[in-house]
């Protein structure tokens, strides 16, 4: 199956809380599952500085909760695996995949990250970075990586996100996550320890800019329509969050 044989959505709307975010990603796959939503290509906009841990990650292992505090940085888990981001609005950029689980049909884990990527490898390339897919998840280049992917799948539906560094505060991450630190306890995914190049001292261009891009290079590959997030979805994305997404079980399912 190719990118142009399905009629693709697209949502890209105000900026939401970091737990919002965990349950639309829930909510939408859940939609496309059912076929009662297009596949979709979500991208994100923050609300405010978060941390975003994988789901068989360890709280303990990978945040240190004093940083966390001192720098007001709201910690969530999402549904996918992987390992966790560090997120700033403006520096960040990141975006969702929701798919009919059949548009991978017959392709490894490997294999499918590689291929749900390949639009924003080309993407970043057309806008100077010379970037690939390094297995299992990740994009990087030449000067470091620059993002990360984690898949979840659901039902009938694959989701699929990517995080990118734009800019970082590494100073900042190092004092929230305990990337090079000891680790408290062997639960649970770590976090790689991996040199990050962002996308802006790349490019030198805007975070809109290159949005933008990625936008413009994945029309090119398929049928691409603009809409705005559905008030039941965001009403059913905002019940998932108080029952799920910021609750103490949740975010502590693996101590």
């Amino acid at each position: 199956m190719k990118w142009a044989d399905l009629q693709w959505e697209l949502i890209h709307t105000e900026p939401q809380a970091p737990a919002l975010h965990m349950a639309l990603d829930e909510v939408i796959t859940a939609q496309v599952s059912a076929g009662t939503r297009a596949p979709t290509l979500r991208i994100w906009e923050w609300q405010s500085p978060a941390v975003v841990i994988g789901r068989f990650q360890s709280y303990r292992n990978e945040i240190d909760p004093e940083g966390a505090q001192r720098h007001g940085i709201q910690v969530v888990r999402r549904i996918s695996g992987g390992g966790a981001m560090f997120i700033e609005p403006g520096n960040t950029i990141t975006y969702s995949i929701s798919v009919p689980q059949q548009f991978v049909a017959g392709m490894s884990f490997q294999q499918s990250y590689e291929f749900l990527d390949t639009w924003l490898i080309q993407a970043l390339k057309s806008l100077g970075v010379n970037a690939w897919y390094q297995p299992l998840n990740d994009i990087t280049s030449a000067s470091g990586k620059i993002g990360g992917a984690a898949q979840a799948r659901k039902g009938h539906a694959v989701l699929h996100h990517v995080t990118m560094a734009y800019d970082i505060d590494a100073g900042k991450m190092l004092e929230v996550l305990r990337i090079g630190k000891e680790k408290l306890s062997d639960k649970g995914t770590t976090s790689a320890k991996k040199r990050i190049d962002p996308i802006r001292s790349q490019t030198g261009l805007s975070r809109a800019q290159v949005i933008q891009g990625m936008i413009s290079e994945f029309s090119q590959r398929a049928s691409l329509k603009a809409i705005e997030l559905d008030s039941a979805t965001l009403e059913e994305a905002e019940n998932l969050v108080n029952t799920k997404f910021s609750t103490h079980d949740w975010l502590h399912i693996v101590p």
